[in-house]
């Protein structure tokens, strides 16, 4: 009866019918090789370190992510997130699982949502793509990090500007693995990961692997 009334829309089209259209799956852009080997950027080779990363103290290991963050991702994204859509998790996990190789941790555990927007969205996408993850890799997942301010939204701020933004937003607790994996949706300047792997270095880390659904490409 409830899919009478309210029948399954497309999240990047908006078309009735699937959560996910096969025609809207097929735009999403999938992220192959050559990649840089630390931030998992898209090249026209394979690289130790590309423009992006060069220079800067990341404090991962490395970074992969299954999409290129354009239009239709950005509507896949926004409607996951924004729209309260916590069915599209799975798609999430198999978007992520299907390009992505299970990284060689002890466990994942993902970047924690600000309280507020956490609660105006109902929902918590990072923590529900990292159950989905963990659950198809057979990885147990924890949830270890916490804020402790809060951050304002990175959209629309520089690379110097996203780095000030969160140091010190973030903080480790309880017993952190050697190897760990971090979940996030979206991998933009790598600045808030970066914030939440020094935290999980801080409490024992020493192998911090990132994980992400899309991932913004310059």
């Amino acid at each position: 009866m409830l899919e009478l009334l309210l029948p399954q829309r497309c999240a990047v089209c908006a078309r009735p019918g699937e959560q996910l259209c096969a025609r809207c799956r097929a735009r999403l852009v999938r992220i192959a090789p050559p990649v840089c080997e630390r931030c998992g950027a898209p090249g026209a080779w394979p690289v130790r370190r590309c423009a992006e990363c060069a220079g800067r103290r990341l404090a991962f290991a490395r970074a992969r992510a299954a999409i290129v963050y354009d239009e239709p991702a950005r509507a896949l994204v926004g409607t996951w997130k924004e729209r309260g859509r916590r069915d599209l998790a799975a798609h999430a996990a198999e978007l992520v699982t299907a390009v992505v190789a299970r990284p060689d941790v002890e466990a994942l555990t993902f970047v924690p949502s600000d309280f507020e927007r956490g609660l105006s969205r109902g929902h918590a996408p990072a923590e529900r793509l990292a159950r989905e993850l963990a659950s198809r890799w057979e990885l147990s997942w924890l949830r270890l990090l916490g804020r402790t301010r809060t951050v304002p939204p990175q959209r629309g701020l520089g690379l110097a500007e996203r780095r000030r933004n969160v140091v010190g937003a973030f903080a480790a607790r309880g017993e952190v693995p050697r190897r760990i994996c971090l979940v996030d949706d979206v991998y933009t300047s790598g600045s808030t990961a970066s914030a939440c792997a020094s935290a999980l270095r801080r409490e024992g880390a020493r192998h911090v692997e990132v994980v992400c659904l899309a991932r913004a490409v310059r």
